[in-house]
């Protein structure tokens, strides 16, 4: 092998996350983990949920409160029942659940060093449910390097 060429590697983890409805729900250990399963110690971790109901975000987990007002912003933003939406085939929380999707994000990614995602101090990978009723969320971890 030429000595100028760096190889890639890329592995990958999917696990479930058992919502207990409206709300974020930590998953910083299952991502950490995920990551030094892969063996890769500098690259990419990139997060991605597989639905369009729960998002993804990086926020502080040191407070609770930072997550209850969080929700709380959002929920004032986009509200449920607002007569504007024609999608409600699931109940007054389907439509304001996509909105929230779209406006926060499916996907993140993080630079991985010493094989951890490089968080700040109090920085936690959070799921977050926008529907009110608990759901089996799926997430897929990503690491190239």
């Amino acid at each position: 092998m030429d000595e100028g060429i760096a190889v890639m590697t890329a592995k990958s983890h999917t696990f479930t996350v058992e919502t207990r409805g409206r709300g974020t729900h930590e998953i910083t250990r299952e991502v950490q983990e995920a990551v030094a399963a892969s063996g890769i110690s500098e690259g990419l971790c990139t997060v991605f949920v597989h639905h369009t109901s729960a998002s993804l975000i990086i926020n502080e987990n040191a407070d609770p409160d930072v997550q209850r007002d969080l929700d709380a912003f959002l929920s004032r933003l986009v509200p449920d029942g607002d007569s504007l939406y024609v999608h409600i085939m699931e109940g007054p929380d389907d439509m304001p659940a996509h909105v929230k999707t779209a406006l926060t994000q499916t996907s993140l990614g993080i630079p991985v060093s010493g094989g951890r995602c490089t968080l700040g101090t109090w920085q936690g990978v959070f799921l977050w449910e926008h529907r009110r009723r608990g759901h089996r969320r799926r997430v897929t971890v990503t690491v190239v390097g």
